[in-house]
């Protein structure tokens, strides 16, 4: 068998593909990303961390500013739409043909994701019954899916593949709620034309789809400049543009499988028959000919909403995620206990996370088993379900995200993050070690 040749550069690019491929290092990158932004922000070069931040960003027309926002604006509602979209494109998936797609099955995580949004929004409640500290009671009700995940294959083979999957999808209804959550509790004032602009974009993008229309650059045409765009000048906030945009992506095959592997089997046949000349670095047109045809027919047999978010996912997690987090993680730690416990916002975020989503997610799923509408996923017990519970504890980059809707006094903000921070870092220490002595018992 006839071995690929290797370049210089592959010594280089293989271990960063390598890297890139492992379920955690999404998890590693953003981890790294929020020592960071802390260090920055507690360093020498703390005030320059902070006002690039706020520079202005934008477009003149007329003499006037257009679209003008800071980059720390632009990375929250620019950037952050594009995590937004790989979030709808990975929720319509599991919608479709998923862990969501049978009800059966979609039961529990579903409960225990609604469990985990609903306690720890009530145990902040709590705590903070009125005033603007009010406003953030949506901030302990995310799981960050890429630190929970993360942290959850950094134990290998010995978790069972059920607990994996069964945090996965709560994560993904967790991301739903939260999706909603922003749509209609923070939002500014609403410009309806703007709004009904960015719908009608939408259902343009769907009709698209109902007709057929599987070329990437259509939607992403009228996704960016329609639906983003309007959004975004709506006051609706425009990550929930980049959701309806995802759902609106064709998520069928064109061709069958088995149809499918016959095309290529008649392909690679005509290939072989064509005279190879292994002593040339280059093709002959024929098989130039054949081999655009075989692409054409992948192309045709992978739909559009898998193809973007293979392609994006990479993107997001090793790129947007750790800019956003690099925006928004910067906490100056240069505060006293008087000021960070001025308000009750701190230990609401930080039990509402820790406690919360713990008894939210375990306690609606015994609930459930206990009267037999479901029953266990395979390999999964109390004990290991208690290390699920502590594992969506970890709210860093959605709860980071709602804290910069909900407040805008910078105390509120520090002591959410501070808040986020601690019941990350324990919830996430905690749920390993549970994890790990289970695997070794």
């Amino acid at each position: 068998m006839a071995r690929q040749k290797k370049y210089p550069i592959d010594r280089v690019t293989y271990p960063i593909q390598k890297f890139i491929q492992q379920e955690k290092s999404g998890g590693i990158v953003l981890g790294i990303s929020v020592i960071l932004a802390l260090f920055l922000a507690n360093s020498p070069w703390s005030e320059q961390y902070f006002q690039f931040f706020q520079h202005q960003l934008g477009f003149q027309y007329d003499g006037k500013p257009f679209l003008n926002y800071s980059v720390h604006t632009w990375v929250n509602d620019g950037l952050m739409s594009i995590f937004f979209f790989v979030v709808g494109l990975g929720l319509k998936k599991e919608i479709v043909g998923g862990e969501l797609s049978k009800p059966r099955k979609a039961i529990l995580p579903i409960a225990a994701a609604l469990g985990g949004v609903i306690v720890p929004a009530l145990i902040y409640l709590a705590f903070n019954p009125v005033g603007e500290v009010q406003h953030g009671w949506g901030i302990p009700m995310a799981t960050d899916i890429a630190f929970a995940l993360g942290v959850l294959y950094l134990l290998g083979s010995r978790i069972p593949l059920s607990l994996k999957v069964f945090l996965t999808a709560l994560a993904i209804v967790d991301d739903l709620v939260a999706v909603l959550v922003i749509a209609f509790f923070y939002t500014s004032d609403i410009s309806m034309l703007s709004l009904s602009i960015g719908f009608g974009f939408v259902l343009i993008m769907y009709i698209g789809n109902r007709m057929g229309v599987r070329n990437i650059l259509f939607y992403a045409i009228l996704g960016i400049v329609g639906v983003w765009t309007a959004f975004l000048l709506s006051g609706v906030h425009a990550t929930i543009a980049a959701v309806l945009a995802a759902f609106t992506i064709p998520a069928d095959m064109r061709i069958k499988e088995s149809a499918y592997i016959k095309k290529i089997q008649a392909y690679l046949k005509r290939f072989k028959a064509v005279d190879p000349n292994d002593e040339i670095p280059t093709l002959t047109n024929a098989q130039l000919d054949i081999l655009d045809e075989a692409i054409e027919e992948t192309n045709e047999v992978i739909p559009p909403l898998q193809r973007l978010e293979h392609a994006m996912s990479p993107f997001v997690n090793f790129l947007i995620i750790p800019i956003f987090a690099l925006a928004n993680a910067g906490v100056s730690i240069d505060i006293n206990a008087e000021e960070l416990f001025s308000t009750n916002v701190a230990l609401g975020v930080a039990l509402g996370l820790l406690v919360g989503k713990v008894i939210g997610v375990v306690g609606v799923t015994l609930l459930l088993v206990k009267l037999k509408v479901t029953t266990f996923p395979k390999g999964m017990n109390i004990k290991n379900l208690l290390g699920i519970g502590l594992l969506a504890s970890i709210g860093f980059t959605m709860s980071l995200f709602i804290t910069s809707l909900a407040f805008s006094h910078e105390a509120y903000v520090t002591q959410a993050k501070i808040g986020i921070f601690a019941a990350s870092i324990i919830g996430g220490l905690l749920g390993y070690f549970l994890l790990k002595k289970q695997t070794e018992e």
